[in-house]
């Protein structure tokens, strides 16, 4: 049976499944806001489905937490597709999964939750596993590919995907059922996501379904995964968990994109995977 680092480690794939789809898409040269559109209405239509027919869908206040986390969350994937621009992928992936240092930092604050030695440690490697990882492919961190535009975009989108898995964990710990807290977020996130689209672009290619479409898969699952895991367990702990996805990409890019495996690469790796179990037993 599933417990809470289950569930994180399981919503950590999910993520970075979601990573390298972002990847093959910025390499297949779609347009941000066609692909978050696309992603956005397989994320609600699947979400609503499951959630009716898992009779999961109970309506409490609490929920309303979790639609500040859609507003948030919406704030984070516009803002992170933007900076793929005038910036890399590569580079803008693994500093957007950041974001679980904001949710800890707000769930030690306000949740009063504990810091604990191994949590510090496992930031430490957290941190070194995504610098070697930046430095481990043929993509170069300079101001040329990183313009200003794109590095603000991507902070931007770190602080509000933080702010976003700390409103979800406000709303479940409320007591709001994961299932209908993942529709009310997907419901504001889906909105304006829409609303959007309407008034900038209303052609949106078919081609980028073959792509949007399993992102929204995975973006559902991931969250799904991650608001069962915040239920019982600490989001200082769990959040970081989950946005370890970059691991997935890494070795996904050696294995199906036929990307080199660096000592670097192979050195960033080993540290987010020590990170994970420090994490774990925290």
């Amino acid at each position: 049976m599933f417990g809470p680092t289950e569930f994180a480690i399981t919503a950590m794939c999910f993520f970075g499944i979601c990573d390298f789809i972002y990847k093959r898409s910025a390499r297949a040269g779609f347009k941000p806001l066609h692909f978050i559109t696309g992603q956005t209405l397989v994320f609600w239509l699947l979400i609503l489905t499951y959630a009716w027919l898992s009779h999961r869908l109970v309506l409490t206040p609490a929920v309303m937490w979790n639609g500040v986390a859609g507003l948030f969350m919406f704030i984070a994937f516009f803002h992170f597709f933007k900076s793929l621009e005038t910036g890399s992928v590569s580079i803008n992936a693994p500093i957007f999964r950041l974001s679980f240092m904001i949710t800890a930092a707000l769930a030690i604050l306000f949740l009063h939750e504990s810091l604990s030695f191994s949590k510090l440690a496992a930031a430490a490697f957290a941190f070194a596993a995504i610098w070697l990882l930046l430095g481990s492919g043929t993509v170069k961190i300079s101001t040329k590919v990183l313009e200003r535009r794109s590095l603000v975009n991507v902070t931007i989108a770190t602080v509000a995907l933080g702010a976003t898995n700390f409103f979800h964990k406000l709303g479940v710990s409320a007591g709001a059922l994961p299932e209908t807290g993942i529709l009310a977020s997907a419901t504001v996130f889906c909105s304006f996501a829409i609303l959007i689209a309407v008034l900038n672009d209303r052609n949106l290619p078919l081609d980028v379904w073959k792509l949007s479409a399993p992102a929204g898969v995975a973006l559902a699952c991931a969250l799904l995964f991650l608001l069962h895991a915040l239920t019982s367990g600490p989001a200082s702990v769990l959040v970081p968990i989950s946005q370890m996805g970059f691991i997935v990409p890494a070795v996904l890019g050696v294995a199906c994109l036929g990307e080199t495996l660096t000592f670097r690469k192979v050195g960033g790796l080993t540290a987010a995977v020590i990170a994970l179990g420090l994490f774990a037993i925290s």
